[in-house]
């Protein structure tokens, strides 16, 4: 098996022994990415959108370093602290989507990685 590790410097640096994300034959695994600021330990959360906001952009980097971008996304998992916040991140989430929309879960979880409110990890395919 050949697999390649991405990083970028333009999203946050892992907070545990795991990787931005790894990339094997065709497909590009990303990890769960919360809103933290890349090149900092601070969240982005003022409020729910601002959260989902950089977390589809920390994303979106780590896509474009892999050679790819949201078009490629074929499955997300959304992790909730609380569904009553699904209709806000859902309406990001849809912002980056112009080709179709991917396989989904979301569920809500006890607790996230520095008290973060969302996290998102996607499979992309290219």
């Amino acid at each position: 098996m050949n697999k390649q590790v991405i990083h970028t410097i333009h999203a946050p640096e892992p907070i545990g022994p795991y990787s931005q994300a790894v990339k094997t034959g065709n497909f590009l695994f990303v990890s769960g990415q919360v809103a933290l600021k890349p090149g900092t330990t601070e969240l982005a959360n003022a409020d729910i959108i601002e959260e989902t906001q950089q977390v589809m952009q920390n994303l979106k980097s780590i896509l474009a370093e892999a050679g790819m971008d949201f078009s490629n996304v074929v499955k997300t998992t959304i992790f909730l602290s609380d569904m009553d916040l699904f209709g806000q991140v859902n309406a990001i989430y849809a912002e980056y989507f112009d080709n179709g929309f991917p396989a989904r879960e979301t569920v809500a979880v006890k607790g996230l990685p520095k008290n973060a409110n969302v996290e998102i990890s996607v499979v992309a395919a290219g």
